[in-house]
Parts: structure tokens; sequence; C-alpha cells
């Protein structure tokens, strides 16, 4: 594996995050609460690892990637980008805060505040996957 590969990488462990997000929202609904946790658990190490590639990728390889072409789909994908960064800053200290919540099993105050994580994180997931499939395979950037 090289530094070129970590996109993909990324990438995947948002995917993951997204569908172990899903599975924890259906699991929690049926009142598992055993399955729920693990796959939020499994989540938040997705995220993590997400961002541990991420940071090296873009910090310790390559830097930022510039989306320049098409100059019509340009702005799109910076309005897509500014959500998503906007939101992957502030979905941080939620996820920490509901994650609290829960391993010190005050479910009424983890449950009101995972109301507003889980779709944010959610988004943020999603997101995060379109804007790799954006840059490097539908406009790969050189």
């Amino acid at each position: 594996m090289s530094a070129n590969d970590l996109p993909a990488c990324n990438a995947f462990f948002n995917g993951m995050a997204a569908v172990f997000l899903t599975a924890g929202f259906i699991f929690i609904r049926r009142k598992n609460r055993v399955a729920h946790q693990r796959c939020m658990i499994a989540a938040v190490c997705s995220s993590i690892l997400f961002l541990v590639g991420y940071l090296t990728y873009h910090f310790g390889f390559h830097g930022l990637t510039k989306f320049q072409n098409p100059a019509w789909f340009r702005p799109i994908y910076l309005a897509l980008l500014l959500t998503h960064t906007v939101l992957a800053v502030a979905i941080v200290p939620l996820i920490l805060v509901t994650l609290t919540r829960a391993l010190r099993e005050r479910f009424d105050a983890h449950r009101k505040i995972a109301r507003w994580t889980w779709p944010l994180w959610m988004y943020v997931s999603v997101t995060g996957v379109i804007i790799y499939l954006l840059l490097y395979q539908i406009f790969p950037q050189k």
C-alpha cells in the first residue's frame, strides 16, 4: 500500500461508518441495545481510521487537493465540500458528548443529543464518499 491508496481507504472508512450508523439506527429502533452499541462503536472506530488516513494523506504526503475541472461543476463541488467540512468539524464534539452520555448510561440525555448527532454524522460520512468519487473517480484532478 502506498500513500496514493489512502483516499480510497478513507472513502471506505467513511462508507463503513455510514453502514454502521444505519445498522445502529435500525437496531435501536428494534430495541436491540447490544447490537446498537456495537455498531456505534464500530462507526466511531471507522471514523477515527478515516481521520488518521485523511490527516496522513493531506498533511504527510499530498497536501490539499484542488478541484479545477470541469469548471462548470466546481461551484457545486465547493458547496458540497463546504457543508461537509463545516459539519465534519462540528460533529466531533457532538460524537464525543453522545458517546460519553451512552457510556455513562445517561440514556435520556444520550437520546436528546443523538437526534442531532446521528443525521449530521451520516451526512458527513456519505458526503465524504461522494467527495472521494468526485475528486478521484468521476472528475479526477491532476
